[in-house]
């Protein structure tokens, strides 16, 4: 029973050890996900499917964000900032829309050291697809939660065709 017990604690200790992020690695699964890279190591400016991305860290204080402008916020009326609302606690999932500097983004925040690579290709992802999907299904996956409040099937269009200004 105690030999049991050590193997469970250094497997649970080979799991934790396994999920340290850092810029260095994180920068290269954004190197790899990325259509256009620019930036330093913490503070990257990349494009993703052709939606711009920024990704930012402190390694010091364990945070990590990766956002994607959508709008500026003189463009949303108060149905718009509902459904965004409504959404982060439906749809968004991991991902929560924002404002910040009159700008409305999409937003995945996470502490550092504990993310795993799925997890940082999880959050481009969703980040991208809750910033295509603003303002019809308000969804950070290709899946579509709450069929009933869905306005339109989301679209690949760019965000100019969508009197976006970004």
């Amino acid at each position: 029973m105690k030999r049991l017990a050590i193997l469970l604690l250094l497997f649970y200790m080979g799991i934790v050890y396994a999920q340290h992020m850092d810029n260095s690695k994180l920068g290269l699964i954004i190197k790899k996900n990325a259509d256009t890279l620019d930036g330093i190591s913490g503070n990257w400016k990349f494009t993703y499917k052709k939606v711009p991305m920024l990704c930012v860290t402190d390694e010091t204080n364990n945070r990590m964000r990766i956002i994607s402008p959508i709008t500026t916020s003189d463009h949303l009326d108060k149905d718009l900032l509902l459904d965004a609302m409504t959404a982060n606690f439906h749809s968004a999932l991991d991902v929560k829309y924002g404002i910040t500097n009159k700008i409305l983004w999409s937003a995945y925040i996470h502490p550092l050291k504990e993310l795993t690579d799925e997890q940082v290709n999880s959050a481009i992802s969703q980040v991208y697809y809750a910033a295509k999907t603003f303002g019809t299904t308000f969804s950070s996956t290709e899946l579509i939660f709450g069929a009933e409040s869905v306005k339109e099937k989301p679209k690949d269009t760019t965000p100019e065709e969508k009197n976006h200004k970004f």
